[in-house]
């Protein structure tokens, strides 16, 4: 039987939705690409937006229009804090929550088309387990799941009532699946999480101990995803400066530059804290690429607020945003403030702000002009390489397809749209 994969949301997903597939592949399914034919449809979602909801009742309306008899899967994080919801969609058979979707296996005995929704959920509370996933991409980079779960209580956020508390593996198990990656080809590793720096909290270890231990591996560079600020310490960044194996590339979300919509979101840490952290990662690296994240229109955001935002993105040196508009989230404290911001504002202000993200990845992306940086290679297309260097710009350069999946210097020459075009140096 044939099965069809559309994963939605962080790169946390698309691990665990690798290791689902590879979990069907193993059982005898076919595995083929979300706009072929299938027998199967699964559907991994996320919930941060509405939008997000949006794009999973649209994935089934296009599995249904290339099979109207297949087998609709829904899963994820949507369907674990609504599944009764989902389950009213035409055309969903099944509906598996936080603590199911690793034994989807289980549950295709019988995919013949249901009069109602089969439900299988359960108490996010007594998840106090850790499931083990990865993704390769390409097979040159891969993105290796060391965290589940979070701790914190953010008031916009629904993450901790989709995922359960914050939990992870063992520094040594994870050291086997990080060898085990590097064994089939990959040439760079993802750390991905809900709260990676959260990592050993159910434990005696930590996430500088897991760093410490990873760096000594070699054979594939580290690159660290979405790092909460108050979790980012100094002996974390001088270890990065001095990393041979950890690349100048950190994603640190801010939310927001005001510090009263940054108590009204519950966040661990101020806008001058964050600020700081900023500063020193780039005294210390100073080639490291920095991406943000920014949440506009909270409630109760005036133009105040916004402003102290868009001036702290000004003044920073970072490199890039990823904007979200505040979008409400049923069950989040949130949902309740007043004075809700309209979205045509929620709209004109992010609208703003990724204008500004444009203009700071453009200057980042001219300061490396002439200069020379690695650039792991992952696609080949019209005669073009295409990759990300060490210190995340997307970088084109002519070149033989022989050549994906290696590191090469190469030297920057031009900024085009989006990327960078260079020449191999070596």
């Amino acid at each position: 039987m044939k099965v069809a994969f559309y994963t939605l949301g962080c790169k946390l997903n698309f691990a665990e939705s690798s290791i689902i597939g590879s979990t069907l592949q193993s059982k005898g399914f076919e595995r083929v690409d979300f706009d072929q034919f299938a027998d199967i449809y699964i559907i991994n979602t996320c919930s941060v937006t509405e939008s997000a909801d949006k794009k999973c009742r649209k994935a089934i309306r296009n599995a249904l229009s290339k099979s109207p008899n297949a087998f609709i899967v829904v899963t994820g994080c949507y369907a674990q804090l609504q599944p009764k919801e989902i389950a009213t969609i035409p055309g969903v058979d099944l509906v598996l929550g936080a603590d199911k979707k690793f034994n989807l296996d289980e549950y295709l005995n019988d995919i013949s088309k249901r009069k109602n929704s089969e439900i299988h959920s359960c108490d996010i509370e007594s998840i106090d387990y850790f499931f083990p996933a990865f993704s390769t991409y390409e097979r040159t980079r891969a993105f290796l799941k060391i965290q589940d779960g979070c701790d914190y209580n953010c008031s916009y956020c629904t993450i901790p009532m989709a995922r359960g508390k914050s939990r992870s593996p063992k520094i040594k198990k994870t050291i086997f699946e990080f060898e085990s990656l590097i064994n089939k080809g990959a040439r760079e590793i993802v750390l991905t999480g809900v709260n990676i720096g959260d990592f050993g909290s159910n434990s005696n270890e930590t996430f500088f101990d897991l760093l410490k231990e990873l760096d000594k591996i070699g054979g594939a560079r580290i690159r660290i995803s979405s790092l909460e600020p108050n979790l980012l310490t100094d002996e974390i960044i001088y270890f990065i400066s001095e990393s041979n194996s950890i690349v100048p590339h950190l994603h640190l979300p801010l939310q927001s530059g005001s510090d009263s919509i940054l108590k009204r979101m519950r966040r661990r840490y101020s806008s001058d804290y964050y600020f700081s952290r900023i500063e020193k990662l780039n005294n210390l690296i100073p080639d490291i690429s920095i991406g943000v994240d920014i949440i506009v229109g909270f409630p109760e955001e005036s133009d105040d607020e916004f402003n102290q935002t868009h001036t702290l993105l000004s003044n920073a040196k970072v490199s890039y945003f990823h904007v979200f508009n505040y979008s409400e989230r049923p069950s989040t404290d949130a949902i309740k403030f007043k004075n809700k911001i309209k979205p045509k504002i929620r709209q004109n202000r992010g609208k703003e702000l990724r204008h500004l993200s444009e203009l700071k990845k453009k200057i980042f992306y001219e300061s490396f002009i002439g200069k020379t940086r690695s650039v792991l290679f992952e696609r080949s297309r019209k005669g073009n390489l295409e990759g990300f260097s060490d210190n995340y710009i997307r970088v084109s350069t002519p070149g033989s397809s022989d050549l994906v999946g290696t590191i090469q210097n190469v030297r920057m020459e031009m900024v085009g749209s989006g990327l960078v075009y260079g020449v191999i140096a070596n």
